[in-house]
């Protein structure tokens, strides 16, 4: 069985930030989101990796390499414009072959991983298993429409007005069968290979296509509501563990990871909260559920349920909350202070702030 992870798109939901980094590398945890992926893949016993990328390529090949730090062998895919799910499984159609394959999408998140269902889907070997999920708004997703019965009985892609509230999480099962149904695929209105007409195709040729609806199992980080939800959920699995430079004038308190070559002086934080090699909290207040990357500077200032990239820098700043702030940010103070600062700041930005 084989992979094939999707690390394409342009990431406009996350932009500034996707102006100049490719979104699957966008940090939760100070880890790319797509190395959880690949790390999923992994333990679910699946080696041979297919990678399909487009104008980030450079970026994603330099961060994955040839696969081997996550024990993968990796092959990149080039897709020349984001022309669809199925568009994908198209070009890689040599790269395939007449493997089983899972196909991933390289900015989702999956809680808890994908070994159960990889499982069940190599005893039961349907032509497709997909994954189902309620959403608020499901014009935002493919969706699925179920009978009363519970089985799948129409599909479509970001549909103008939606039949049900399923949308599919970003995780699809296949066999062969698939490819016989993207070969016979038509643009959709939005000009792009739908992987939900394909697997419409299959149900309609009377193939089997399993579904599964699952609660609070799967988030697409292409927003920074969700990336800031699934960076707290993993600073919810980490473990005290003090490897850089604490002074005594310092307060920890609970789960906090300082990462060695990191120095804390003359700051309280409070975990969950992971502070990356190199970085500096000086004099400031770290509240839960904040990422700090390597060589970040944050200086007499209040932050809490944030992520920083690298070499962002905070000076003299209160109070920043729920934001996501780019590589080489600088965040100071500016006259006429507001009691609290959101932001989304792309990479080398400098933002002067009341404080």
């Amino acid at each position: 069985m084989k992979a094939l992870v999707l690390a394409g798109g342009s990431g406009t939901r996350l932009r500034p930030i996707t102006h100049t980094s490719a979104k699957q590398l966008v940090p939760v945890a100070n880890k790319p989101v797509l190395f959880y992926g690949l790390e999923a893949i992994a333990a679910a016993g699946i080696r041979e990796v297919g990678i399909i990328v487009g104008d980030t390529h450079r970026e994603i090949e330099a961060a994955v390499g040839d696969g081997s730090a996550f024990g993968l062998s990796v092959t990149y895919l080039r897709q020349d414009a984001p022309l669809g799910l199925a568009h994908a499984v198209l070009i890689a159609r040599e790269y395939l072959g007449d493997d089983d394959f899972v196909m991933y999408l390289g900015d989702n998140f999956i809680v808890g991983g994908i070994e159960p269902l990889v499982r069940r889907f190599r005893a039961d070997r349907p032509a497709a298993q997909i994954m189902l999920t309620r959403v608020g708004d499901p014009r935002q997703f493919g969706v699925a429409e179920l009978d009363g019965t519970g089985r799948v009985v129409g599909l479509e892609e970001k549909p103008r007005e939606p039949k049900s509230d399923l949308a599919l999480v970003g995780v699809y099962l296949f066999t062969a069968a698939v490819h016989e149904a993207v070969a016979a695929l038509k643009p959709s209105w939005r000009g792009e290979l739908e992987i939900t007409d394909a697997i419409q195709w299959l149900i309609d040729a009377g193939r089997r296509v399993e579904s599964t609806v699952v609660s609070g199992y799967w988030k697409d980080t292409g927003n920074v509501a969700d990336m800031l939800e699934v960076n707290r959920l993993l600073l919810e699995t980490v473990e005290q563990r003090l490897d850089g430079e604490v002074d005594p004038g310092s307060e920890i308190i609970g789960r906090v990871v300082v990462e060695a070559g990191a120095r804390v002086t003359g700051s309280r934080i409070v975990g969950p909260v992971v502070v990356g090699a190199g970085a500096q909290v000086r004099d400031s207040y770290v509240g839960p559920f904040t990422s700090i990357a390597e060589d970040c500077q944050v200086v007499d200032s209040e932050i809490e349920y944030s992520i920083l990239l690298r070499r962002a820098s905070i000076h003299g700043v209160r109070r920043i909350e729920a934001s996501l702030i780019g590589h080489d940010v600088e965040v100071t103070p500016a006259p006429n202070t507001p009691r609290a600062h959101r932001l989304v700041l792309g990479d080398h930005s400098k933002v002067q702030i009341s404080s």
